[in-house]
């Protein structure tokens, strides 16, 4: 029999790594920006244009590369980091495995500019599809420049595979976000389609936070530090009040490295116990400092997972830290809780001596005397408090039982006014009567009765059904009604939020809302639609910016589409919500009259039906 196991050729080799290592434009910029860090390098700009599918590009003011490290980095398994298997275990760098720049080289356009300090020239490689193009001496500045195009041209396939540009873009930033935040002392800069989207200075952990989230991030932190031989924790938490339904600004750092960590998270969340809402989660920026040799970062293709020797020390720590900081800043509530500030010790009588208090009496005074006193011809009479006992109180019950009587009969002769009542239209008011009746069963299913037996809703998926199709129609006529606010709503936001939110501005407005100001960080509303109470529009509007960020709007989605599922899933009765019976009847009337009312804008089932003979046979 002829031998069928045959090694692979290079190409399809890197192709195979690169489905590992690069899985969308996101990947690639991590690879790039970590290589650049790497590099030494203090100032460090990321070009994008079409979400990375057209171009990623990565320049950085490091210490370059010769002419033969150049053209070996693109060999497979080719790295400067590490060069025994016990580096592994002592690593100080990002990259490490000499995967990254083989592995896009295999599935783009690169074209890699670099040059030492020491040397006059530099040099340019080009390769398309793990194939060297061109190789020549060029004028550059120190550093390097790493040009990423066409992502995934031969394999049309992967690209199939790629989001919209804005899921695509929002991967890119949060990449961004993790290598910008935890290294504070480089100069990052971000340009997209042309224009600046980030622009982040040297500066310091919590000025670095407020440069990429916004300035109103600066009053809802807390900060966190604690110095132990087994860990060293630093960073910040959000204030609970502050707290987000969505998981997006949650950062774990570990030896200066992004990572994702269930467990770890689980400790966070055990110390904000009892103070978050239901539904919310706290916000964290927590940078760590273990002994590399405790920890495993060679788990994980992407290296955003790591492997720990003692967890349960890793947890407990962080748990005591983060409540710590809770207490210390008076964030968690302390056990007095009727205490007035009021009647805190000013610090001017901390150490006065304190003296006896002396109260003087007027012994003397009589409130039952009458009293005149003159001085300075002026009188003051002080007039008798004591009652003087009615005369004759008995007479004021005479004829009581006679008058009662009396009173008794005249009551019974008292005519009521009522509305003049005109016969019903229906022939047959009880029947019609009978046929809407509803019933609410532990305040999330509404029952009716149908003609051939009985009928359960959902109730949350019903109105969301209803809301759907409104926000729908008045978004298509684009006729709405707004209902004007007293006072203007302020809300912030950050960057990318607030480019979110200007892509859906028109969108908004067709539905009720009415922006009066849209700034860099905070946008101003002075217009809401009908159905939606002041108190729910930032929630609304958090909600929407994270399913329009994590959605995927495909070709036969439109964004109208998904402002109405979003808006709809929002402002739907939820589960436990008690209804009156007009309510329930209106539901259930509405649902009815929507297009699609056996499903929800999810497709899932909004009502079941059970007749008479399926019952019967629950009692056989």
């Amino acid at each position: 029999m002829a031998d069928i196991i045959q090694l692979l050729p290079d190409h399809v080799a890197n192709q195979i790594a690169a489905g590992e290592v690069v899985q969308r434009p996101a990947s690639v910029v991590k690879e790039l920006l970590e290589n650049a860090i790497d590099a030494g390098a203090s100032t460090i700009k990321l070009i994008i244009k079409d979400a990375g599918k057209t171009l990623i590009q990565v320049i950085d003011d490091g210490k370059g590369m010769s002419i033969t490290d150049a053209r070996l980095s693109f060999e497979r398994h080719a790295t400067s980091k590490i060069r025994t298997a016990d580096d592994l275990f002592q690593l100080d760098t990002k990259g490490f495995r000499g995967e990254a720049l083989a592995s896009i080289a295999a599935i783009a356009h690169v074209e890699l500019k670099t040059k030492q300090g020491q040397d006059d020239v530099g040099t340019a490689i080009v390769i398309e599809g793990s194939e060297v193009v061109s190789q020549e001496v060029v004028v550059t500045p120190k550093g390097t420049s790493v040009s990423v195009k066409n992502l995934f041209f031969n394999i049309p396939a992967r690209r199939n595979f790629l989001k919209s540009n804005a899921v695509e873009l929002r991967h890119i930033i949060d990449e961004f976000h993790r290598v910008a935040l935890v290294h504070c002392d480089i100069h990052f800069a971000m340009y997209n389609n042309g224009s600046e989207t980030f622009n982040l200075p040297v500066s310091n952990y919590r000025q670095r936070i407020v440069n990429i989230f916004g300035t109103k991030t600066n009053e809802k932190l807390v900060p966190v530090n604690e110095d132990t031989e087994v860990l060293k924790i630093s960073g910040f938490v959000g204030k609970p009040e502050f707290a987000k339904k969505t998981r997006g600004e949650q950062y774990f750092f570990v030896n200066n490295r992004f990572i994702k960590s269930a467990y770890l998270n689980h400790a966070i969340a055990s110390a904000f116990d009892g103070l978050l809402k239901s539904g919310t989660h706290a916000s964290y920026f927590l940078s760590l400092t273990v002994d590399p040799q405790t920890i495993d970062i060679n788990i994980h293709p992407t290296k955003t997972e790591i492997k720990f020797d003692d967890e349960h020390t890793l947890y407990a720590l962080l748990r005591s830290a983060v409540k710590h900081s809770l207490g210390q800043f008076n964030i968690a509530p302390v056990l007095d809780f009727d205490r007035d500030s009021s009647l805190d010790t000013p610090y001017h009588f901390d150490k006065k001596a304190t003296s006896t208090p002396t109260i003087e009496v007027d012994r003397s005074f009589n409130p039952f005397k009458e009293e005149t006193r003159s001085g300075g011809g002026t009188s003051t009479k002080h007039v008798s408090f004591k009652k003087e006992p009615a005369a004759n109180w008995e007479s004021l019950y005479v004829g009581l039982e006679s008058k009662g009587n009396k009173g008794h009969q005249d009551f019974s002769e008292v005519h009521f006014e009522s509305e003049e009542t005109t016969a019903s239209v229906f022939a047959d008011d009880k029947a019609v009567e009978q046929i809407h009746t509803t019933y609410q069963l532990h305040n999330k299913y509404i029952v009716s009765t149908i003609k051939s037996g009985m009928l359960v809703i959902d109730q949350h998926r019903a109105h969301q059904r209803i809301l759907y199709e409104d926000f729908l129609k008045h978004m298509t006529i684009k006729e709405a009604v707004s209902q004007q606010l007293l006072f203007p709503l302020q809300l912030h936001f950050s960057v990318q939020e607030i480019q979110i939110l200007n892509q859906l501005k028109e969108d908004l407005e067709h539905t009720g809302f009415v922006f009066s100001n849209v700034l860099e960080e905070s946008v101003e509303i002075t217009g809401v639609p009908v159905s939606v109470p002041e108190s729910e529009v930032s929630i609304i509007l958090e909600q929407l910016i994270s399913d329009v960020e994590n959605e995927v709007p495909d070709a036969h989605f439109s964004a109208t589409d998904l402002l109405a599922k979003s808006m709809a899933k929002s402002l739907a009765i939820k589960t436990g919500q008690a209804l009156q019976k007009d309510e329930q009847e209106h539901l259930v009337n509405k649902l009815f009259a929507c297009k699609e009312p056996s499903v929800s804008p999810t497709n899932k089932a909004t009502f079941i039906t059970m007749s008479v003979d399926e019952l019967d046979k629950k009692f056989i």
